[in-house]
């Protein structure tokens, strides 16, 4: 698949191009994958950009923020030194925030994001929609597999797990709703990414 409007680092651009087939959406969206030098909280971060934050839905741009290192806790990572699999699931849970974004007008947009400031309940929703986009895309595998190294790695501390079993999709939660998608979709899906492997 072509993509078009991209700026992807060239350092990930096999992940990125991997998530972004799983998005055929997407395609012709403007988005930006940016490095910066940290991210309060958070290892990537999907935003509208701030000159089309408020324009119509088909004309806005996006960019996705990804911290050169993350800290959990006094631990240091390199996010290229994690395995593909695990950016692939990164990148493809961001994605599933632009598909949020691009389902929403400008006045939603707006309080969208007051709400994120101010509620921790609309962050867990919000966190929990991306995960489904990216369920729903057929990418539970790197979704789990991006899950699994943050809460099987002895690294990182309860709070920050304790964080992300609060406000993300738990593995059990991804498995359940994967078994609620049609199984003719599954099928197809299982089918695609054996022909793209």
């Amino acid at each position: 698949m072509n993509f078009t409007n991209k700026i992807i680092p060239s350092v990930i651009k096999p992940q990125v191009e991997k998530a972004l087939t799983y998005y055929p959406e997407l395609k012709d969206t403007p988005i930006t994958f940016k490095f910066k030098k940290d991210i309060k909280k958070s290892t990537m971060q999907a935003q509208p950009k701030f000159a089309s934050f408020l324009k119509s839905r088909k004309n806005r741009s996006y960019v996705i923020l990804i911290s050169e290192k993350f800290h959990i806790e006094g631990e240091a990572f390199k996010v290229i030194d994690v395995d593909d699999d695990i950016m692939i699931g990164w990148i493809g849970h961001e994605l599933g925030h632009v598909m949020d974004y691009r389902n929403r007008g400008k006045f939603d947009m707006f309080i969208f994001g007051l709400k994120y400031l101010f509620s921790n309940a609309h962050i867990k929703e919000v966190e929990r929609a991306a995960d489904t986009f990216a369920v729903e895309h057929g990418m539970y595998k790197y979704i789990l597999e991006t899950k699994n190294f943050i809460l099987n790695n002895t690294s990182i501390s309860p709070e920050y797990k304790a964080r992300i079993k609060r406000l993300y999709m738990s593995p059990e939660e991804i498995m359940e709703l994967v078994n609620t998608l049609h199984p003719k979709e599954v099928e197809e899906k299982v089918e695609k990414e054996i022909q793209e492997n």
